[in-house]
């Protein structure tokens, strides 16, 4: 998912020379030591529920599938990369690993990672934005099942009370948020914050209207930008959203405070929790009607590490491969509150879960954070949330904001 967002800088230089090291023997012989022939090593940072026991199940029936044993380890999300940096230094490197997608371009960038065409993984169907993140100088390195994104959660009791249907424009969005402003209840609610997340709840705002991450000093991102402070400075949006997490804007939807959200999926939870909290998720809001809605897409993907060991990495490519199938997309999605990876298979997950449908809806525009810029992303993300602050706390025009952030 979105919520995770510490920095990578350096990483591919940090991996590189023992990448190096390992990688100089080839064959079964040399490169990581990858253990028990029958045996596949996975690792992965799901390590609480539902996906820990759900993902579990999935690559122990694909081991079973493919014949093989699995020795699978799930370590908390933040320390995933150093976890990846210890085994390259060690040469133990697991068999199969999981990435958050924005990291595979730089995990492959250092040489870490073994291209899935060349061990025979089909990736048909796959939507063209989620392979771009997962690729690198032409060659694809990892394969991701299901995605999330986010979209316009709004609170249906406030708006049916108030006559009021979901914006579908930005100036719906101003009127609509303003007027279900009232007492301590704003209109909407999103992450501002200067993080990773404040970046990724923005994005759709740029990227909709023609802004890009290669330059964010642009009239189009300052039109963007220019939205949000709109929203702030008429009372619709809380102030405190420039601290608010995108967990801090689901307490502050589910208590009451907000009658509209940006936010995701992975949600569901907590708002099916609050008793009678009923809500309903449209699009994002374009610039103009009819406009299309461009998106980033969260989640993880699935890729094999250069051990050495021919015979475990075709083994590796095959359980990927597996956990692509779309049978296993389509039951990890229902169960988790993502969507499939192949728009194919979204009407039968929508047929299961309604609420998905804003998301799945979504899958063939979705965008890659990484599809501009590659490795040199998390710079640009910087930029971006950096900006956001300076123009919502620090009194600069959006495109003051915008153009100090580009040139710093």
């Amino acid at each position: 998912m979105a919520r995770r967002g510490t920095a990578r800088t350096g990483l591919a230089a940090l991996l590189a020379v023992p990448l190096l090291l390992s990688a100089c023997g080839g064959g079964s012989g040399g490169g990581t030591t990858s253990g028990d022939s029958g045996t596949l090593r996975v690792l992965d940072y799901y390590n609480s529920d539902p996906n820990a026991t759900l993902w579990n199940a999935a690559i122990e029936a694909c081991g079973t599938e493919i014949g093989v044993e699995i020795d699978r380890e799930a370590v908390p999300g933040e320390t995933l990369i150093q976890k990846v940096l210890q085994q390259s230094s060690s040469r133990t490197l697991p068999d199969v690993l999981m990435l958050d997608n924005p990291d595979v371009q730089q995990i492959a960038e250092s040489g870490a990672l073994a291209p899935l065409d060349d061990l025979g993984v089909d990736s048909t169907g796959v939507a063209p934005g989620v392979l771009e993140a997962s690729t690198y100088e032409g060659q694809l390195y990892a394969l991701q099942p299901v995605t999330n994104t986010i979209a316009l959660f709004y609170n249906k009791t406030i708006l049916e009370q108030a006559g009021i249907t979901p914006p579908t424009t930005w100036d719906e969005l101003k009127t609509t948020a303003a007027a279900l402003t009232q007492g301590d209840q704003y209109g909407f609610a999103m992450s501002n914050i200067n993080t990773y997340e404040g970046t990724w709840q923005f994005l759709p705002f740029m990227w909709s209207n023609g802004g890009d991450e290669r330059d964010i000093a642009t009239s189009e991102t300052a039109e963007a930008l220019q939205l949000v402070k709109d929203l702030m400075e008429a009372g619709s949006l809380s102030q405190s959203s420039v601290t608010w997490s995108q967990a801090d804007v689901a307490d502050q939807f589910s208590a009451g405070n907000a009658a509209m959200m940006i936010n995701g999926p992975w949600n569901f939870g907590t708002l099916d929790a609050v008793e009678g909290l009923e809500y309903g998720i449209v699009p994002i809001p374009a610039p103009t009607a009819g406009g299309a809605v461009v998106s980033p897409f969260g989640g993880e993907a699935w890729a094999v590490p250069q051990t050495g060991d021919e015979e475990k990495m075709q083994k590796a490519a095959d359980l990927v491969q597996c956990l692509n199938k779309d049978e296993t997309q389509i039951e990890v999605s229902v169960a988790t509150g993502t969507v499939p990876t192949k728009p194919e298979l979204a009407d039968e997950v929508v047929a299961q879960n309604p609420n998905l449908a804003a998301f799945a809806e979504q899958v063939p525009d979705l965008r890659a954070r990484t599809g501009q810029l590659g490795p040199e992303w998390p710079a640009a993300a910087t930029k971006i949330y950096t900006a956001v602050q300076n123009a919502l706390v620090g009194g600069m025009t959006p495109e003051d904001a915008l153009r100090q952030a580009q040139d710093g």
